[in-house]
């Protein structure tokens, strides 16, 4: 080689080099000031007399929601902000959860024994409560397990004070204040004693973690004594949660999806929730059930996912896999309820797609990954570390031009191609 050539290609790796590590310093930098932030937001919200002077313009308003004196002495007068709660509304997991990592931590092999025992000892009052709601009882000890790991963590921060505190702090002051008159108006009406209400910080409650939202419009008192238990009677959690699916639109005696092979020349543009496609036109484009045999020639529509890029598994999905979604808005979260209900069922593990598994991103690298695709032309908007659809739109668009299988996945493998590619810039 030339001494000229080897000259060019020594400045032109330095140069990537260096362009590399700024940016690394960069998303660093980015990672300590939203600790900083954090922390300081959680001392904020400590200021005694501010909480104080706030939390009378409160009573107000509760009362004029009907909510009497002695349940808002009752509740609100030991109150105190929690720091704890601040510092965890603001903490990031600092490595996003692939599909596998994300499904073999909530449907393992004991959570499935467990669940399959607990359909067994509850089958009558499921059944009952299926042929009143359309919910299989599948559904609801898989949501049970997820949830609360079938009842042993409903949480122990206290309700009303983890609400107060997120209701104060300005980040989401408006969403809270109405979960948190909501938390008043279930004290109100004698469901449960203020000191009894415990759950999450973020105040999600009960067996399957209703936030008070979500119990005013869906709780259900099914045992007839007046109170929606949600904390201490099973009777109670089902029946809501069944409620809860069937008013979301859950579709008796239809599947929430099934895992799928997809053919080599699979046009992976295709591979999304917001393209719905009849199974009988899957079935056409070369879709197939995982032990190779056509799908049933049916006119229900649904969606191919691909969870962990075109090299994991496939699923098609339907409108129950939707209904899921509304309950909780993760793809993983959906997919895991479904699958440890077929598994409960009595069906198999998961067919395709493990060896696709790889060591986790880390927020920085998602980071990264968003401010190389934004300088590199394609918008991924803003470097949050987040993999929203607007970055996996300017992943798809950057694997298209070059050549890439475009599924829109972030991976290791990605970042590489985009470090080089961005190397090439002047």
């Amino acid at each position: 080689m030339a001494l000229g050539s080897a000259m060019h290609l020594w400045r032109f790796a330095l140069a990537a080099a260096i362009a590399v590590a700024v940016l690394l310093a960069s998303l660093q930098a980015s990672a300590h000031a939203r600790e900083e932030a954090g922390k300081a937001a959680a001392d904020e919200a400590i200021s005694g007399q501010a909480f104080r002077d706030w939390l009378d313009l409160l009573r107000n308003e509760a009362r004029g929601k009907g909510i009497s004196d002695a349940t808002l002495d009752a509740a609100l007068a030991d109150i105190a902000p929690l720091v704890a709660v601040i510092e965890l509304d603001r903490r990031q997991p600092e490595f996003t959860q692939t599909f596998w990592s994300y499904l073999r931590q909530r449907v393992s092999d004991e959570r499935v024994k467990r669940g399959r025992a607990l359909l067994v000892k509850h089958r009558d009052l499921l059944n009952e409560i299926y042929a009143q709601y359309g919910v299989p009882p599948r559904y609801l000890i898989a949501f049970w397990g997820l949830e609360t790991n079938f009842g042993d963590y409903l949480g122990s921060f206290p309700v009303i004070d983890a609400l107060a505190t997120l209701a104060y702090d300005r980040r989401r002051a408006r969403f809270f204040r109405g979960e948190l008159l909501g938390a008043l108006q279930i004290l109100e009406e004698g469901h449960i004693a203020p000191a009894a209400m415990t759950g999450s910080w973020a105040g999600a409650m009960g067996q399957m973690q209703f936030i008070p939202s979500t119990f005013i419009g869906y709780a259900v008192d099914y045992t007839g004594d007046g109170r929606k238990d949600i904390w201490g009677s099973l009777p109670d959690a089902f029946s809501s949660a069944a409620n809860f699916l069937f008013k979301l639109g859950w579709r008796a005696q239809e599947p929430w999806g099934w895992e799928v092979l997809l053919p080599r020349d699979f046009d992976l543009m295709l591979a999304t929730t917001q393209i719905k496609k009849t199974l009988t036109a899957w079935s056409a484009l070369g879709v197939q059930r995982t032990d190779g045999k056509p799908l049933p020639h049916l006119e229900r529509e649904g969606a191919i996912l691909l969870p962990q890029g075109h090299k994991g598994p496939a699923f098609l999905v339907y409108d129950n896999f939707r209904t899921i979604m509304r309950w909780n808005n993760s793809i993983n979260y959906a997919l895991s309820v479904g699958h440890l209900a077929d598994r409960i069922a009595g069906l198999p593990e998961l067919a395709t797609g493990r060896e696709a598994e790889h060591k986790p991103l880390s927020r920085d690298a998602i980071g990264e990954i968003q401010q190389l695709l934004n300088r590199l032309g394609f918008e991924a908007g803003a470097v949050d570390g987040l993999p929203g659809s607007r970055t996996r739109t300017a992943i798809r668009a950057f694997q298209q031009k070059h050549a890439l299988p475009p599924d829109g996945y972030p991976e290791p493998a990605l970042l590489q191609r985009l470090r080089a590619a961005a190397a090439t810039l002047p």
